[in-house]
């Protein structure tokens, strides 16, 4: 399973690419598998504001319903519009195309309490 070493992840399965003050979220390939296949995809309007651990979103699969967790606080400074279009880009390409927001980090601190990748295997290598 890819999880790349340059990102940063919460115990929810969502996935953090920080670049400075901004940052891209996704949910991991893990929970994409887990998912299966997604045909709804429910994000905040760009100007919102999220805070770590709280439901941003949903995504809706065939057989279930997940809520979506920010793994930092911030505002909302862009969706990605195709998802909303393509809900299946998220598990085709969870880690690319499949992003589905992005947040102006109001403590970039706040991702130090995230794992790297390593903690991530760990994680999911206890739920499996």
């Amino acid at each position: 399973m890819d999880i790349p070493d340059n990102l940063k992840y919460s115990s929810e399965h969502e996935w953090l690419a920080a670049n400075g003050k901004s940052a891209k979220v996704g949910i991991t390939g893990y929970a994409a598998e887990q998912i299966g296949d997604i045909v709804f995809v429910e994000l905040p309007k760009v100007g919102s504001m999220v805070t770590a651990g709280v439901s941003f979103g949903v995504i809706e699969a065939v057989k279930s319903v997940s809520e979506l967790f920010a793994p930092v606080s911030g505002k909302v400074t862009a969706i990605n519009e195709r998802v909303a279009k393509e809900p299946e880009l998220v598990t085709a390409a969870p880690y690319g195309d499949g992003w589905l927001i992005e947040i102006e980090m109001s403590d970039a601190g706040e991702s130090a309490a995230l794992k790297d990748a390593a903690g991530y295997r760990d994680l999911i290598a206890g739920l499996q």
